[in-house]
């Protein structure tokens, strides 16, 4: 998907966000905020929404002499996410589907998303998830491709979402034991995406192999991915994206056999899949 005009305004806010997560002064704030609204003016509508922001998260790292803009953020995702795994494995102890369950945990945890243009809350969607239809209903295809796959790869998207993430990996693993897993993140801190860092202290390691996308865009641009995360993508039998900074890098794709899961949060995605703000998605190409 490449930009629209609708994405430009939305980049430009999340300097805004950034300053407030960073509990920048006055100063900066203006700093931040003025530069990316002069980086809007020129940016490139032949690049996808990930691309563009990688660009201006780069500037903004620098202006505000920090790595990891949202670390402190990403800390209280985790623990928050961290707080509804008892309820969440109770849910999957009792369900009667497993996979149709860990499939809405997954995208439940999609919610946690700062770069989005609506928020929603954790809680409340955990509270409907499990009895909200998928709006683009590709489950049952889904299920057919976990069936015969025997090489799966998971792309991660957001801190905290990746405490759900490992709930769906451990379902995926204990309903379909023969596949091989690959859970993929950025291979460098961008918005709130998941890395290394926060994947390892997850646990990811000890339950599938661990990929370093090499990506500094927050979704999967695949011409960006070394070259290890472009030989395992490519070869996978069935690739499940999370998350809409991924479904913008992967629209379209070279690859088949792709199964995008997550919550529409934003009117130009809502346009490329035909459905609403707030539906959720599971869609196979």
């Amino acid at each position: 998907m490449k930009i629209e005009e609708a994405c430009v305004g939305c980049i430009i806010n999340q300097s805004v966000r950034v300053a407030d997560a960073i509990h920048a002064n006055a100063a900066l704030k203006e700093e931040l905020t003025s530069s990316v609204e002069s980086m809007s003016k020129s940016f490139s509508f032949a690049h996808t929404p990930p691309e563009i922001a990688s660009d201006v998260y780069a500037v903004m790292a620098r202006i505000a002499k920090k790595h990891d803009l949202y670390d402190e953020v990403k800390k209280l995702s985790t623990a928050k996410a961290l707080s509804f795994v008892p309820l969440l494995k109770e849910k999957l102890s009792q369900s009667d589907n497993k996979l149709l369950t860990a499939t809405k945990i997954a995208v439940a945890g999609n919610v946690i998303d700062l770069a989005a243009q609506v928020e929603f809350d954790l809680e409340a969607e955990l509270s409907k998830i499990f009895g909200t239809a998928f709006a683009y209903n590709d489950f049952a295809l889904l299920q057919a491709q976990l069936q015969n796959a025997k090489s799966i790869v998971l792309l991660g998207d957001n801190v905290g979402e990746h405490i759900f993430d490992f709930i769906f990996m451990q379902t995926l693993q204990e309903l379909y034991p023969n596949a091989s897993y690959a859970y993929f993140v950025r291979g460098t801190p961008i918005i709130n995406d998941v890395t290394m860092q926060e994947a390892k202290e997850a646990g990811f390691e000890s339950i599938c192999e661990l990929v370093d996308s090499g990506v500094n865009t927050p979704g999967f641009t695949y011409n960006r991915a070394n070259m290890h995360a472009q030989e395992l993508f490519d070869a996978a039998d069935l690739v499940i994206s999370k998350g809409m900074g991924n479904y913008e890098c992967l629209t379209p794709s070279h690859k088949t056999n792709i199964c995008f899961l997550l919550k529409v949060k934003c009117s130009v995605v809502a346009g490329s899949l035909g459905k609403n703000i707030g539906d959720i998605v599971c869609k196979m190409v």
